[in-house]
Parts: structure tokens; sequence; C-alpha cells
């Protein structure tokens, strides 16, 4: 069967290895934006919490083997490869790899369901820095016959294996409460982003709020079909000064005012992200959850949806139908809306921002 691609990049954040790898690692994620170094230390020691290593790794590994998988048995002979932002193997480095294996013709796979800048564009900037890099590397690459193309898949939050993935987590999380005829609150997380980097995002005739509108609609989807009207919506993970608004309410302001209320049960389930950044098993299982149990709450976090076998056999799904010529090319990776990101679409917000994934 012809391709009109040879290959798949595996493109995510990255993270350290080990305790001497978080230092180098924070320095890489916060590269140009003058953070103090005491403010890396500090971060630091979320990763040393955990003996250095970022979850993240494992589990993108674990993904990639279950794609490859999953592409054998549709019949795709087209390798996968693992490169990150941040960290080792860096993306700048795979990419000359496959270049030398042959490859020219490159879909990318980002480990971000969502749209604005961290979650769509700046994995377009990844694909520029790396073509950049690949020039210099090997001169071939800016000619005709070397030219080499990266397409990034497009946005998958609303693909139903995403929900049915997220829907099975909250079913696992409600089970692992206990307690079957007793009343559990719904609450989904999502990485917060400042307000005005929210307003920049997607179609300006919109409105704006391209993140926060698809975070809300994933959400619903997953409460719908377990058939829960009434849910909430938070974030997690702010950072930057306190004067500069964010999306909220954040997670832990949240559990305070449930308990106010008199709710005692809570599943969070961390919809934003498709596998446990640090940020997940920081925030989550570590601030929120001893916040719940100060409060006297019973508290369950759901997994993340990265290594169901439907969030799997979706992105086969997606490189299948790339791979074979089946999708929109024009399109810049807008959910394939058959437009293309409009002028400065998703420019992120300069500002202060902590590392921690």
């Amino acid at each position: 069967m012809s391709t009109a691609f040879d290959s798949v990049l595996f493109l995510s954040f990255g993270g350290p290895d080990g305790p001497d790898d978080v230092i180098p690692f924070l320095e890489n994620v916060t590269r140009g934006r003058g953070i103090p170094r005491e403010r890396l230390a500090e971060v630091a020691e979320h990763y040393f919490h955990f003996g250095g290593v970022s979850p993240i790794n494992r589990l993108n590994l674990d993904m990639i083997e279950g794609l490859r998988g999953d592409l054998a048995r549709r019949g795709l002979d087209l390798p996968v490869y693992f490169g990150n932002r941040n960290w080792h193997p860096m993306a700048e480095d795979t990419l000359a790899e496959m270049y030398r294996a042959g490859h020219r013709r490159i879909l990318v796979f980002p480990t971000s369901a969502w749209g604005g800048y961290s979650g769509c564009r700046q994995y377009h900037e990844d694909i520029g820095r790396c073509l950049e890099a690949l020039a210099e590397r090997e001169p071939a690459s800016t000619t005709p016959e070397g030219a080499v193309v990266l397409r990034k898949l497009p946005q998958y939050w609303a693909h139903p294996a995403f929900t049915a993935a997220g829907v099975d987590s909250v079913r696992r999380a409600r089970e692992a409460l206990g307690g079957a005829d007793e009343p559990v609150r719904l609450v989904f997380t999502a990485h917060s982003v400042p307000s005005a980097a929210d307003a920049a995002a997607g179609p300006a005739a919109e409105g704006g709020g391209l993140y926060s509108r698809q975070v809300m609609a994933a959400s619903k989807a997953v409460a719908d079909a377990l058939g829960i009207d009434d849910f909430d919506q938070v974030w997690q993970s702010r950072s930057g000064p306190p004067q500069i608004p964010w999306l909220e309410p954040d997670i832990c302001d949240h559990l305070e005012a449930l308990a106010a209320q008199g709710v005692r049960r809570v599943v969070v389930y961390p919809v934003g992200f498709i596998s446990d950044h640090l940020e997940v098993v920081w925030d989550l299982d570590n601030e929120a959850a001893e916040v719940a149990q100060r409060l006297g709450m019973d508290y369950v976090r759901a997994d993340t949806v990265g290594t169901d076998p439907r969030f799997i056999e979706m992105i086969g799904e997606l490189v299948e139908t790339y791979a074979t010529g089946g999708g929109d090319l024009a399109a810049m990776g807008c959910g394939d809306n058959g437009r293309v990101c409009r002028e400065q679409c998703c420019v992120p917000v300069k500002r202060p921002s902590r590392p921690g994934r």
C-alpha cells in the first residue's frame, strides 16, 4: 500500500530521568523567560519528592509501544520515533536521526488534545525549530530532492475514544471511592492559563477562549455519558504573579468551597492531561489530596487516559487516515475544520511561568 507519509514522530514535553537531570531540564523548560534560580530550586523539590523522575517518560514509552503494535495490526509499516521539547531524546536530535534513516514525510503526534498556545501553536513552533536545526545539520534537507515535511496531527479532544477512555476512568475512580449509594461530586481539572492567553486563542469571530471552551466541551461529553448533569470544571497548576488573572477556580480553592457546601465525597478527573505529568501527581495526588484530607473529604483522582487501549487505537486511526492520504493537509491543526489558523492565532502572552510537568 502506498502511503503519503513514511514515519511518525511522537512529540512530547519531556521530563527528567533522575536527580541530576532536574535542574538542567527545568532550565530548558524556562529558557528565555528569566525565571529566578530560587524558583527553579523550589519546583525541583517537587521532582525530588519522586526521586527526580517524571512519570511522563515511562508512560510515553508505553504509549509508543502500544502505538507500534496498533500500526502493525493495521498493516502500516510506519516506524514511530520519540522526541521531546525539553529533555532527551530531544526532538531536534530525533528528527536528524529520522532524516538519516531516509524519512522525508513525517506525521507528528502531539501529547496535547487541545487548541491554544501550549496545546497547539507551541507544537508547530517545535516543528519549525526542528526543521531549522535539521537544515544546519543536513543542508540537503533544504533542497527539493531532500525536503522534509512534518505534519502535526489534528486536535483530538472531541474524539469518541478520548471520551470513552475518560468515562471508564471516572467509573473506576467512583468504584474505588466505595459507597455506591452515596452522593459524589465529579470535578474536572485542566492546566490553567492566563485569561488573556485564553482570550487570544481561536478565531476572533468566535470571541477567543478556544482552549477553555474545548476543555468544557470534553468534560461535558464525559459527564453526559455518565448521566451526570451537575459537575464542576476547575483548573490547576497556575503560576506567575497573583495580579495576572488566570482561569479559575483553582482545584484546591474549589475543594474548600465544596466542603463549605457540605460536599464530602469527590472524584477528580484530570481531563486536560493525557498522561501523568509531574503536575498531575504533585498538584492532585499531593496538594489537592492533602487539602481534601484536612477537610475530611473522601477523595479519589481518576486515571489519565494515555495508555487506555482505545486511546492508543485512536492515535493509530489518526495516523492511518493521514498516512493513506485521507486527512486535510491544508488545515494547520485546528481540528481539521476546513480553515487555516488565522494570523497571530494563539500567540502567547508574555508572562513569567512556572515549570513543573
